[in-house]
């Protein structure tokens, strides 16, 4: 556990963190990038430039003569993920906290500096993106000063596109980002911070162990759905999945269990030893609520059980997404979907139509009641371009 380094990186929305993240990976030798971004892998990521789904990695670096393995998670810059970035969060002992040289501290950046500090991670603060000419990496750095109360000294400058800084950063995390600690010999406490679907080995769950060993065979427990299940298969997170026979406490992970549904596997849920459970969940687990509901109707009405299907799919990929049957005189048969925001749903949007080919009519999005109705009002208008 003492060479074990379990570090995030947080930012505001387009403030360059997955660029970064290429580069590390890329001094680290993890990786040969060769052109794009290497962590955000789906098509929509590359064209907006954002993160949707958090993903996990380990490096191996060598400082002072010593081998130190790195496990990075990269997650959203949104504040629709919100809940997925603090569970990434709990999973670690340190974050990097970017911040744009060209725009300063915002909004998410603050946001998920607070998850972090709840956390009680250890936070190292970068100015990304020095190299364009309009930064500002002085005013940037007042601005961190006054968030964090830290010294100049401790921030670190970088550029994600060039690679500058990226040495300080690793270093930065070797000496000041604390190793895991934990309990080998208590009862498996692992906590699920990601899951993905694979068609032929169904849902992986990512996970970090807090406590115990898991190892390949073991009959396991979710502790909040109450499943069981046996680990066919578990390993490590690199650019491919990489099986071991075991993992311990501190380590980053994945778990195989021949799992269908994605309802079955929740973010922020316990996975334990099913013969010797431990005591109690891994605090902070809830569940994903969706905040903003539309109905999403075929334009051909023969086209409804395709529709459902393509929903069906999609959850597998994204369980934060629900429906359910609706039918409407105008439109007919479709379903009423809930989803995490405004982005998110834009993002379910263009996915049916690119990865399913199904032309769809989205009613006016409402939301959740404990809203102000001024901020329903103004989302209404900013959405669909209503003066």
């Amino acid at each position: 556990m003492n060479h074990i380094r379990n570090f995030c990186i947080i930012a505001h929305i387009d403030h360059g963190k997955s660029t970064l993240a290429d580069r590390m990976l890329e001094f680290t030798k993890t990786i040969q990038v060769t052109g794009g971004q290497m962590l955000d892998d789906m098509d929509l990521e590359k064209e907006r430039g954002i993160t949707i789904k958090s993903h996990a990695i380990q490096m191996e670096y060598q400082y002072q003569g010593q081998n130190y393995i790195l496990n990075l998670i990269d997650t959203p810059g949104h504040v629709d993920f919100s809940y997925e970035v603090s569970r990434s969060i709990a999973a670690c002992e340190g974050a990097l906290l970017v911040v744009d040289a060209t725009q300063g501290v915002q909004a998410q950046t603050i946001s998920n500096l607070y998850m972090a500090i709840e956390h009680n991670l250890e936070i190292i603060p970068v100015i990304n993106k020095v190299d364009m000419p309009s930064a500002m990496p002085e005013e940037v750095e007042d601005e961190i000063v006054e968030l964090l109360g830290c010294d100049k000294s401790e921030i670190l400058r970088a550029s994600g596109k060039t690679g500058e800084g990226v040495e300080n950063i690793l270093n930065a995390v070797v000496e000041r980002v604390p190793h895991p600690t934990g309990d080998d010999n208590a009862p498996l406490q692992a906590l699920i911070f990601d899951s993905v679907f694979n068609s032929f080995r169904g849902i992986i769950a990512y996970f970090k162990v807090l406590n115990g060993v898991i190892r390949k065979g073991d009959n396991v427990k979710f502790f909040n759905t109450g499943m069981e299940y046996a680990a066919d298969e578990v390993g490590v997170l690199k650019m491919d999945m990489v099986p071991k026979q075991e993992l311990h406490t501190g380590e980053v992970g994945y778990i195989i269990s021949g799992i269908k549904d994605a309802k079955e596997v929740k973010v922020g849920d316990t996975i334990t030893h099913r013969d010797k459970p431990c005591q109690s969940a891994i605090e902070g687990f809830q569940e994903v609520k969706p905040m903003v509901f539309a109905g999403v109707y075929p334009i051909e009405p023969s086209e409804y059980e395709n529709l459902r299907a393509s929903l069906e799919k999609l959850q597998l990929n994204d369980a934060s997404l629900t429906f359910s049957p609706e039918s409407s005189v105008a439109l007919g048969f479709g379903f009423r979907c809930g989803f995490l925001g405004l982005l998110h749903m834009e993002i379910i949007q263009e996915r049916l139509d690119r990865e399913f080919n199904m032309d769809v009519i989205t009613t006016v999005p409402t939301f959740r009641t404990w809203f102000t109705t001024n901020w329903v009002t103004n989302a209404r208008c900013t959405t669909f371009g209503i003066a």
